[in-house]
């Protein structure tokens, strides 16, 4: 292994100019993440909500609430279910505006982490597997992790908060 002296080491990772300017993209591109994961929840809760049809359930709130009586054996299946299809659909429009980010997120981390137990079993390529909700989870600890970012009415209020100091 050749090692490199202090000067070349600096030079390997100083920043090109393509590199600073696609930089300044990440805020945007951090902003159509948190938006697309929320529009993408929001697909799942509103049909649950409107008692319409989602892919290939015709009754999704008879699909959920029957996971979770069913396998999940949790009392009170209907009421989970309302709870779920409410976080999916409000928490998705939180998300995509950027309100209450962290919290919405927290509570949408524990949803897709039971998802995945659910489909733990199968994995890739099998219809209802665990590959989507897993990396739907990832997504969601990220913005768990990091909050709403810049563009996003949590960031405004970050931002007033912190001018009026």
């Amino acid at each position: 292994m050749t090692k490199l002296s202090p000067e070349a080491r600096m030079a390997a990772t100083r920043p090109t100019s393509l590199s600073l300017r696609l930089t300044r993209l990440e805020p945007l591109a951090y902003a159509l993440l948190r938006a697309v994961f929320g529009i993408v929840m929001m697909t799942h809760g509103l049909p649950k909500l409107l008692g319409t049809s989602h892919g290939s359930m015709a009754n999704p709130m008879a699909g959920a609430t029957s996971l979770i009586a069913n396998v999940l054996h949790l009392p009170m299946a209907p009421q989970i279910a309302l709870a779920v299809a409410l976080l999916e659909t409000v928490g998705g429009a939180m998300l995509v505006t950027g309100v209450l980010t962290r919290p919405v997120a927290a509570l949408m981390a524990v949803q897709m982490a039971v998802i995945c137990y659910i489909h733990r079993q199968h994995f890739a390529w099998i219809d209802r597997g665990v590959e989507y909700p897993l990396v739907l989870l990832a997504v969601v600890l990220l913005l768990v992790a990091r909050g709403a970012g810049a563009w996003s009415v949590d960031g405004l209020r970050a931002a007033r908060r912190y001018a009026g100091a």
